[in-house]
């Protein structure tokens, strides 16, 4: 293998040639953070990012989705440490509120850093 130069035997009785720049673009594709990339996480993420606190209502109604779906995906980014969940009690009313963790926030940065250079990278070319 040269330094710029990767040649790799394709399916067929072709060869294929890829430069390194296409596959450390590739890779970086791919080294998206999966559980933000998804859309509804990611809007979620950018809602508590803008806000310090919002209630599951809040939430709800800024991202026009069922209460599963909230309850669905905002569990998986509390699993991950990237929002923190309080529930409490207004009079006999449950009340839950969100606020994105600092591990959320380090986190949708670099997330937001690698979508600019992806940008970045396709402008170029």
């Amino acid at each position: 293998m040269g330094a710029e130069r990767k040649a790799q035997q394709g399916a067929g009785n072709g060869i294929v040639i890829k430069s390194k720049a296409k596959e450390k673009r590739a890779e970086s594709a791919t080294d998206l953070d999966r559980l933000i990339h998804e859309r509804t996480r990611l809007a979620l993420v950018s809602a508590l990012a803008a806000d310090t606190m919002l209630t599951f209502n809040d939430l709800k109604s800024i991202l026009s989705i069922s209460d599963g779906n909230l309850s669905a995906h905002a569990r998986k980014l509390e699993d991950a440490g990237y929002i923190d969940c309080t529930k409490s009690f207004d009079g006999r009313v449950p009340r839950t509120e969100y606020r994105l963790s600092p591990a959320g926030r380090a986190a949708l940065q670099k997330y937001i850093g690698h979508m600019e250079a992806l940008i970045s990278a396709v402008k170029r070319t």
